[in-house]
C-alpha cells in the first residue's frame, strides 16, 4: 500500500494562486483607487468651473447694462463718439466698472473693441491697446457666445497631471458686450473678458484628490493585509495538515512494516523455541552428569546461560509480533507500580538505588487497564532505569492528575541517552545495550498505546532520563 503527497499539491498551487489574486487584487485596487480619485477631483473641477462661469455671466450682465446705460449712451450723447484714450472717458469707465465689480471675486477685467479686437479698456492699464490676447473666447464672444478657459501659471519644476504643482489657476470668461433695448438692433458692440482667481479653491480639490486617494489606498492596504492573513493561515494550516499526512503515511507504512515483520519474527521464533528447549535441557544433564569434568560441565553452563538469554530474545520477539490486546478491568496504578518495586527491591539494593516514592501511594489512582501487560511494561521501564546507573543513583516517582487521565513519571539520575538516540528510542530493533533485542520500549509504547495512553521520554547526558506515562482515569 502507498500514499503520497501528492494529492495536497492541488490545494497548495490554490493558495498560491489566491496569493497571487491577492497580490494582484491590490494592484488593481490602488489603480481603481487613483482613477477614482481623478475623476471625482475632475468632475469637481468642471463643477467648479461652471459655478464661477455662471458668477461671471451674471457680474457680465449687470456690467454689460450699467456700461450701456451710464457709458455709452451718455458718452455718444455727450461727445458724439467713444474715445476712451481721453482721460475723461476713461476715468468714466474705470469708475462704473469698478464700482460694478466691486465686492465680487474679479481679479481682472477687459473690455474689447469690436471692430479691431484691441483691448480698449482694463482693470490693468498695461494692457491697454494690445491686441491678439482674445483668441477663440473673443471670436466666439462675437457670433453671440459666451465661453470659458482655465490657464495656469506653472512653477519652475512642473509636476504630473496628477501631482498638480501649479502656482495660480485663473478662469477667463468671455461674454459678448451688447446693446441693449431700444437700442438692441445695433447689436455687438465689444468683449467682455472677465478672469477670476481660482488658485485656492482648485488647491482645495487637489487637497481633496490626495484625501481620496489616501484613504482608498489606506482601506485597500487593509482590505490587503485582512486577505494575506487569510492566505498566510490557510497555508499554514495546509501545511500543518500535509505533515500529519505524511506523519500518518509514515506510521501507516510503519505499520505494514511491522505487520510483515512481525508474521515472519512469530514464525521463525516458534520453530526456534523447541530446539532451544532441547539445547538447553541436553546441556542442563551434561552439567548434572557425575562423569562430565570440569570443562565440560563449565561449556554446559555457558550454553545454558546463553540459551536462556537467546529464549528471552525469542520470547520478546514473540511478545513483539503477536497483538497486545489488554484485558481491561479496575485496577490501582499504585499497586502496579509498587509490585515492581517489591520484585526489584533485591537488585536494587545490590546497586544501590534508592526509590522516592512520592505521592505515589498518597491516594487510590483508579484505572481500568489490563494489569499484567502494565506491570510488564513498567518493569521494563525499571530495569531501564536501574541499568542506567552504574554507581547507584535515585528514582523519582511522581504521578499528576490531569482532566482525564493519569500522568505518570519516573526520573532517573543515569548516564542519559544523546538527542540522536533520543528520536530511535521507540523503534523496534534499535539498542544501546551490548545485550539486547531493542524490543523492550517498543513493546513498552505498544502496550501503552493500547489502553490509549501516550509515553514520551525527555533526557540529557550525564544528567539523567525521565520517562512520562499517561494513562486514562476510569470514567
Amino acid at each position: 500500500m502507498e500514499y503520497s503527497s501528492k494529492n495536497i499539491q492541488p490545494d497548495t498551487n490554490r493558495f498560491r494562486l489566491v496569493k497571487f489574486f491577492a497580490y494582484a487584487s491590490f494592484v488593481i485596487l490602488i489603480i481603481s483607487s487613483f482613477i477614482l480619485a481623478m475623476v471625482i477631483s475632475q468632475r469637481a473641477t468642471k463643477l467648479l468651473m461652471n459655478t464661477y462661469e455662471n458668477h461671471a455671466l451674471l457680474i457680465a450682465n449687470n456690467l454689460n447694462h450699467q456700461v450701456f446705460h451710464y457709458f455709452n449712451i451718455p458718452v455718444r450723447y455727450r461727445y458724439g463718439a467713444i474715445r476712451l484714450r481721453e482721460k475723461e472717458q476713461s476715468d468714466l469707465m474705470d469708475k462704473i466698472v469698478k464700482t460694478t465689480i466691486h465686492s465680487f471675486n474679479i481679479e481682472e477685467v477687459n473690455i474689447y473693441d469690436a471692430q479691431k479686437g484691441i483691448i480698449a479698456y482694463s482693470t490693468n492699464k498695461d494692457l491697454i491697446g494690445l491686441t491678439g490676447r482674445g483668441g477663440m473666447g473673443y471670436r466666439d464672444a462675437l457670433e453671440g457666445k459666451h465661453s470659458s478657459r482655465l490657464i495656469s501659471r506653472e512653477p519652475a519644476i512642473s509636476g504630473s497631471w496628477f501631482m498638480d504643482f501649479t502656482k495660480e489657476k485663473k478662469l477667463k470668461t468671455f461674454i459678448p458686450f451688447k446693446a441693449e433695448p431700444p437700442f438692441s438692433y445695433i447689436g455687438i458692440l465689444g468683449v467682455f473678458e472677465l478672469t477670476q482667481d481660482l488658485t485656492k479653491e482648485y488647491e482645495s480639490i487637489l487637497k481633496f484628490r490626495y484625501l481620496i486617494f489616501g484613504v482608498s489606498f489606506v482601506i485597500m492596504f487593509f482590505i490587503f493585509l485582512a486577505l494575506l492573513l487569510v492566505v498566510r493561515k490557510a497555508e499554514h494550516l495546509l501545511r500543518k495538515r500535509e505533515q500529519e499526512q505524511k506523519l500518518l503515511e509514515d506510521q501507516l507504512n510503519q505499520a505494514e512494516r511491522l505487520a510483515v515483520l512481525g508474521e515472519m519474527v512469530a514464525g521463525v521464533s516458534h520453530e526456534i523455541k523447541n530446539p532451544l528447549g532441547i539445547i538447553r535441557s541436553t546441556a542442563e544433564f551434561l552439567a548434572e552428569n557425575p562423569k562430565s569434568d570440569q570443562i565440560q560441565k563449565k561449556l554446559s553452563n555457558i550454553i545454558i546461560d546463553e540459551s536462556g538469554r537467546l529464549n528471552d530474545i525469542v520470547t520478546d520477539f514473540l511478545d513483539f509480533a503477536k497483538p497486545q490486546v489488554p484485558n481491561l478491568q479496575d485496577c490501582h496504578l499504585e499497586e502496579i507500580i509498587n509490585r515492581n518495586l517489591s520484585f526489584l527491591r533485591p537488585e536494587l539494593d545490590k546497586k544501590g538505588v534508592s526509590i522516592n516514592n512520592g505521592n505515589l501511594n498518597s491516594k487510590p489512582f483508579t484505572i481500568k487497564a489490563d494489569p499484567e501487560l502494565l506491570y510488564r511494561a513498567f518493569l521494563n521501564i525499571f530495569l531501564n532505569a536501574i541499568q542506567s546507573m552504574k554507581d547507584g543513583g535515585n528514582i523519582d516517582i511522581k504521578v499528576e492528575e490531569e482532566k482525564e487521565n493519569y500522568k505518570v513519571e519516573i526520573q532517573d539520575t543515569g548516564i542519559g541517552i544523546n538527542k540522536e538516540n533520543l528520536n530511535k528510542i521507540f523503534n523496534p530493533f534499535f539498542t544501546t545495550k551490548e545485550k539486547g533485542s531493542g524490543l523492550g520500549l517498543a513493546i513498552v509504547k505498544k502496550i501503552i498505546e493500547g489502553h490509549k495512553g501516550d509515553i514520551w521520554i525527555e533526557s540529557e547526558e550525564e544528567v539523567g532520563t525521565s520517562v512520562f506515562v499517561k494513562l486514562p482515569r476510569k470514567r
